[in-house]
């Protein structure tokens, strides 16, 4: 008790305070989403997005070359489909020449010690912008785990990493797990988005891929709260969470980040495997917005919630900010 305790003697200066932090972020920590687009040298920002680009496979190789040299090991990879492709069965998700395909395969002839986790969904090759095939007014769920079987195959067949299923549909894990296993890719993990809300916080990803739901001369689910998770809910992450490790899941992640340290904290509690959070678009957005109208320190607020996303329990962070993280890092730690 106070006066023989006193809490301050451990934060005096800098020296004592690095003596005694809990926790500590690297640029082994993050994870970073890359948007792909056909071409060469193409280069795109998004506008809701400031800095953050679609690029070509080439261009695309490079930034994965320089962000292995800041010693980011993992890169989360999502395409840009031409409107050309799409359709309700998703069929251009398992193209062994598709773009997404094709990048994985270059990112890996290019650096094959950077782990590539590309994205298993449907929406970017759907007419209807939904996770999933649509049946009778709804995403039918098994029909899509048939689907997502062939398209997470596909990637491994690439060169993938991990599979990284964001759909959401029940029963997924089980399906990819014994996909991968009959087509001999023991050794390609799945990095499940167990717990994935319907956010509002992803209006600016949705821009980069041209995934949001769209009006159709079919009925379509409006949104997508029939597979993503109320925000109200926090009891069901965990359950979530912990059906997906059963059904093999070799990591489970919990997306958006910031708005969601509860579910990080009360998933890593519940789970014996790593856990990853999602730093999404729409809070990327927030801190460049507010940054550029001077309202808020841009590095020190990237700084501090990547800490916290640590700090809550996640072993990995997607982060659009990855890259100036890691450059911070590099450039201020002694």
């Amino acid at each position: 008790m106070f006066p023989l305790h006193r809490g301050r003697r451990l934060r005096v200066n800098e020296s004592i305070r690095s003596l005694v932090r809990e926790t500590a972020l690297s640029p082994g920590d993050f994870m970073f989403p890359m948007f792909i687009a056909e071409g060469e040298s193409v280069k795109v920002e998004i506008p809701s997005m400031p800095g953050i680009y679609r690029r070509s496979i080439d261009l695309t190789v490079a930034e994965v070359r320089e962000l292995f040299d800041l010693g980011i090991r993992a890169v989360n990879i999502y395409v840009k489909v031409d409107d050309s492709l799409k359709d309700n069965t998703g069929k251009e998700a398992w193209n062994d020449n598709g773009l997404m395909q094709r990048a994985i395969r270059a990112i890996k002839t290019a650096c094959p010690e950077m782990i590539v986790m590309p994205d298993v969904a449907l929406d970017p090759y759907s007419i209807y912008g939904h996770d999933g095939i649509i049946e009778n007014g709804d995403v039918a769920n098994d029909a899509t785990n048939d689907a997502l079987v062939k398209m997470a195959v596909s990637h491994a067949k690439a060169g993938a990493d991990f599979v990284a299923p964001s759909d959401m549909m029940d029963g997924r894990i089980l399906r990819l797990r014994q996909g991968l296993d009959a087509a001999g890719f023991h050794n390609v993990g799945i990095m499940s988005y167990a717990a994935k809300y319907a956010s509002a916080f992803y209006g600016p990803f949705r821009d980069a891929l041209d995934s949001a739901p769209k009006e159709a001369d079919v009925v379509v689910p409006k949104d997508k709260k029939t597979y993503q998770m109320d925000f109200a809910n926090r009891i069901e992450a965990v359950k979530e969470a912990v059906w997906d490790v059963e059904e093999g899941a070799d990591m489970v992640m919990v997306k958006p980040g910031l708005a969601y340290l509860d579910i990080v904290r009360e998933v890593k509690n519940a789970v014996n495997i790593p856990v990853t959070v999602f730093h999404v678009s729409g809070e990327y957005a927030m801190v460049k917005a507010a940054a550029e109208k001077g309202w808020l320190d841009h590095d020190a607020i990237m700084m501090e919630q990547l800490m916290c996303f640590k700090r809550a329990g996640a072993s990995l962070i997607s982060t659009y900010f990855a890259k100036e993280a890691a450059i911070y890092l590099k450039n201020n730690t002694k």
